[in-house]
Formats: structure tokens, sequence, C-alpha cells
């Protein structure tokens, strides 16, 4: 499952946003980008030695522990702050 778009926010800060996962109406996760293994700084310019990154490139880092497996039916909706919410049932 890969909650992306209908389009990508620009000019945030992406070292403290707060992401919130809900699979059928119940939070299963509450987090901030600051709580990540690693800084988006980081992230950004270790995949930059491996390749040229371009506008509109995403830098995928995984999710927080709680979500657990979907199934069929399931509706999954992620809550990004400063951006809103994508919701997408799972087939």
């Amino acid at each position: 499952f890969a909650p992306l778009g209908p389009c990508i926010a620009v000019g945030l800060d992406p070292s403290a946003l707060e992401i919130e996962g809900w699979v059928n109406g119940e939070r299963r996760h509450h987090s901030n980008t600051r709580e990540l293994i690693f800084p988006v700084p980081y992230l950004v310019e270790h995949v930059s030695r491996f390749m040229t990154l371009q506008p509109g490139d995403v830098i995928t880092t995984g999710t927080p522990s709680g979500v657990g497996p979907l199934v069929p039916g399931d509706r999954m909706m992620v809550k990004l702050e400063g951006v809103g919410s994508l919701s997408n049932p799972c087939r």
C-alpha cells in the first residue's frame, strides 16, 4: 500500500510533520517525521549518492509500528499535517 497523490505538497518542513494512519475508522498509529531513524536531510543526501533526484521524486521510508496487515475490504486513510488526508480501499 503506497498512499500517494493526487498531489505533492511543497514548502513544508519535512523534519517535523505529524502522521496518522487509520484503518476502517480506527487510528492505528500516530507519529512524527522527527521520529524517523534517519533524519529527512540525511535520507535525501544518502539517496543522492546513488541517483539524481528530480522534482517530484518520492523517497518512501516505511511506517511506524501498529498498522498490521490489511485485508480486502479494509479502508486505509493517511493524514499528514499541512497536506490533508488520503483514503483508499484495500482490494
